[in-house]
């Protein structure tokens, strides 16, 4: 038995794994309205943005540790394995969710569920370099970061849904058993690795192993391996700093949506959870379409024989440009109905204008971040791309968290404005480190390497 195009099963299996992702992970951040009010009726609604934020937090961290410990875990055991550990376990303390009764044990539960959840990352990369030649894994890793923006698109409705009918308990549960299920068909599909797959044609099976071969550039007989340096000496190039310090200034701007969008919509706008629903899935639209607009601009730019460097800095530049104004606009969003001439707008109609322009916001973000995420491999090779990747998501992921933990204590009033004039900061910060410190973007050579 031989399946045609195996190889793009697995993958839409990984980004479904995506999607499931997101609809955990955001299960949280929707009802936390409903189990506030349950848990905490007496604390103000200060109180209750912090112990919200501060469990955020320890979602983040978590998530940051998470993707080293996942990253080890799946050159270990493999591939099929690996996801099956990582989702397995991050349905488990989704489900625990619904047993949890204060700071403590949602704390706990949410740092199971982020150590587990950054699993999906190194997997997905490492599924990507398993079955798929070099020439589609742009493609390939498209299909699996879309599943992020499907994830949160979707995510926001169906809870929204399910709390008409469900208490938030258990929501919890019916939203963890949803990784149970998908464990079934990857269980089956992804027996093995391409080389040794019984349901691989011979055909496909040559195609995506061949195409894995290193390019021999020199035309020396031998592949090469590229410039991959050590740590120490990574770190010693600014270019490396350039790559650490724009992923730390720009990822911080996708979490504050993903954690705070809706609360704020809650807090700023009174929606319930019901309400939610009709609003809050709007920026994740965005998303997907800028995941799918950045990657196909610098995938045509390319082709026309633009460089590598042009082709970068253009896209990060458009992406970066796009959520600068937004973010301003949003920070008050009555100088938009003001250009259209609405003297007093209702809530909810200020509620619209809002999320139309965290939807653009958020495909700023997409548009920029795809290439932000390339300039690793565009600079270094070998196992040093994976090297200065982790130091770049580690810092964003603690920028992320620093920005988390500063929401509740800057936004008093239900006041963010200041929340997002700094997101605005950040894009600028990430335009600077990819201008000035990048450089001309292109493969380093050593230091002491004799010119050609």
């Amino acid at each position: 038995m031989t399946i045609k195009g195996l190889r793009w099963w697995v993958v839409s299996l990984v980004a479904l794994a995506t999607v499931i992702n997101y609809i955990d992970r955001q299960t949280l951040s929707v009802l936390w309205p409903d189990i506030s009010a349950e848990l905490y009726p007496d604390k103000s609604a200060a109180q209750v943005d912090q112990i919200y934020g501060f469990i955020s937090v320890v979602f983040i961290f978590s998530y940051a540790f998470g993707q080293a410990i996942f990253g080890k875990i799946f050159d270990w055991i493999g591939t099929r394995l690996g996801f099956a550990l990582s989702i397995g376990v991050w349905s488990i303390a989704t489900i625990l969710h619904a047993f949890a009764r204060g700071v403590a044990s949602f704390s706990l539960f949410r740092s199971i569920l982020g150590i587990a959840e950054a699993g999906n990352w190194p997997g997905a990369a490492k599924a990507n370099a398993e079955w798929f030649p070099t020439k589609e894994r742009a493609f390939a890793q498209g299909i699996f970061n879309s599943g992020a923006a499907i994830g949160g698109l979707i995510s926001i409705p169906i809870i929204g849904f399910l709390s008409i009918h469900f208490s938030w308990h258990m929501i919890f549960i019916l939203v963890g058993l949803l990784g149970f299920l998908w464990l079934v068909p990857w269980w089956v599909l992804v027996k093995s690795p391409p080389k040794s797959h019984q349901w691989l044609s011979e055909s496909e099976r040559t195609y995506i192993l061949s195409g894995q071969l290193n390019q021999d550039i020199d035309q020396d007989g031998e592949p090469d391996d590229g410039y991959a340096p050590g740590t120490t000496e990574i770190l010693s190039r600014k270019q490396s700093w350039g790559v650490i310090i724009a992923s730390a200034a720009i990822d911080p701007i996708w979490w504050l949506f993903i954690v705070w969008i809706p609360l704020y919509l809650n807090r700023v706008y009174d929606m319930e959870v019901k309400e939610l629903a009709l609003y809050a899935w709007v920026p994740y639209f965005g998303a997907m379409l800028g995941a799918w607009f950045g990657g196909l601009l610098a995938q045509n730019r390319i082709k026309a024989g633009w460089s590598v460097d042009a082709t970068r800095k253009m896209v990060i530049s458009l992406g970066c440009l796009i959520m600068l104004p937004a973010l301003l606009l949003l920070a008050d969003p009555t100088l938009v109905s003001s250009v259209l001439g609405m003297a007093t707008p209702a809530t909810t109609t200020l509620a619209t204008i809002a999320v139309i322009i965290m939807a653009v916001i958020l495909f700023g973000f997409q548009t920029a971040i795809g290439n932000v995420q390339t300039l690793p491999s565009d600079f270094y090779s070998g196992k040093s791309v994976g090297t200065l990747s982790g130091f770049a998501g580690m810092a964003a992921k603690l920028g992320a968290a620093g920005l988390t933990f500063l929401v509740p204590v800057i936004t008093q009033g239900d006041n963010y404005a200041p929340v997002f004039i700094i997101g605005a900061g950040l894009a600028l910060l990430a335009l600077f480190a990819v201008w000035v410190l990048c450089g001309r973007i292109e493969p380093l050579k050593p230091r002491n390497a004799p010119a050609l």
